[in-house]
């Protein structure tokens, strides 16, 4: 694989992630309650939403932690962070779940740490749904800013985190959203298999969710095949980080038995650093470099992480689905290949080809489309399916 300068300028961008910040509690003390089912609030504090260091918005944001599900179907506790407008409309403000893309496995890169301080890597594009009056939830995921580690790639998590971040926001005393309000689903890259694995889970998980749409992009439906094409190139970091969240969510894949004494030593690092640092620290090597035998060779693992392949269910809800054509991480065969399987199963899906640039850009040049697409189906609007 080709390294491509513009990612690698996209990754130095991102080492802000890698900052730690804490959240201020705006004076006030959290709020907690018993919580027994899905979506309910564990906790929530007063937060802030900044796009950039000291920049207003004109929003209110709560941090919360929420009840949710593993990919096994046991309860956990998930955080992320509310943000409502503070502009005055009346009526059901549409909510948008939104999923982001990979921030790292660290602690310090939940959105939740980093949105008070304009420090999140994807602010500005959330700030374009806030501008447009829309309410926004922003899921952790399930162990980051959580105890113990984050379940990356472990595509039925993340669907459930992002369902019952919608579910929490809804639920939570002072946003003045409506539990029978509009809601769309929005992700990229990680966000886009999360995103994505929400659509497809909604309507047996959350069918009271009014969804009216989801936007998703860049996808990694295919775990497998995205490591295959990744290994040894400039995304081989990506293959350690998923093999050490989907070994936190399975602890039996036992994946320590597999590295050797640097690949221990990496992956150790990864849990506790962010995406920049990460990605940079394992590009570059294959498999069996870090490791005495290929855990995705073995039956166990490929099981698991056939698991979160997606494209078995049609989504509910509308999907706009958008994929680079020169997408240097995700394959653009991957993203078709899921467009197929949606399609096949009787999807209402419009498929968009990104003809200029690569992975990290697609999310910047397509969010305007993907917001628009939003806006037309909380408008009611007829969509444009493709299949």
């Amino acid at each position: 694989m080709r390294l491509r300068s513009t990612a690698l300028a996209a990754v130095a961008a991102l080492a802000v992630s890698a900052v730690p910040a804490a959240i201020p509690t705006a004076g006030a003390a959290p709020v907690s309650a018993p919580a027994s089912s899905p979506g309910d609030i564990v906790a929530s504090a007063p937060s802030a939403f900044h796009p950039l260091p000291g920049q207003p918005t004109n929003t209110r944001a709560w941090k919360i932690h929420y009840r949710s599900t593993t990919a096994d179907g046991t309860p956990n506790t998930v955080s992320g962070t509310v943000i409502v407008p503070q502009d005055g409309r009346s009526g059901p403000r549409p909510l948008i779940t939104y999923a982001v893309g990979t921030v790292g496995l660290g602690d310090s890169c939940a959105p939740s740490d980093n949105l008070p301080h304009g420090t999140a890597m994807e602010a500005n594009l959330i700030q374009q749904l806030t501008l447009r009056g829309w309410a926004v939830v922003v899921t952790d995921y399930e162990g980051l800013g959580t105890p113990g580690v984050h379940t990356y790639t472990v595509g039925p998590s993340a669907g459930h985190a992002v369902l019952d971040a919608a579910r929490a926001a809804q639920r939570l005393p002072g946003t003045g959203l409506s539990p029978t309000g509009p809601v769309g689903i929005m992700g990229y890259s990680q966000g886009g298999q999360a995103s994505s694995w929400a659509a497809e889970l909604q309507g047996s998980y959350a069918p009271e969710l009014q969804v009216k749409g989801t936007a998703t992009g860049g996808v990694p439906a295919d775990l497998l095949e995205v490591a295959d094409y990744n290994n040894g190139s400039y995304g081989s970091g990506l293959i350690f980080m998923a093999a050490a969240g989907q070994d936190a969510a399975f602890p039996e894949l036992k994946l320590d038995s597999y590295l050797n004494p640097a690949g221990r030593l990496l992956v150790s690092g990864m849990k506790e650093n962010c995406v920049a640092i990460d990605a940079i620290a394992g590009s570059f090597k294959r498999i069996s470099d870090l490791t005495t035998r290929d855990p995705l060779a073995q039956p166990d693992w490929r099981a698991r992480l056939n698991q979160s392949r997606l494209g078995r269910t049609a989504p509910a809800a509308p999907v706009y689905q958008y994929h680079a054509l020169a997408d240097e991480l995700i394959p653009y065969g991957v993203g078709r290949r899921l467009r197929s399987d949606w399609c096949a199963r009787g999807a209402n899906l419009e498929f968009d080809t990104v003809w200029a640039g690569e992975h990290v850009s697609g999310v910047i040049t397509h969010s305007l489309a993907a917001g628009n697409w939003l806006a037309d189906r909380f408008a009611g609007r007829t969509t444009h399916a493709n299949c």
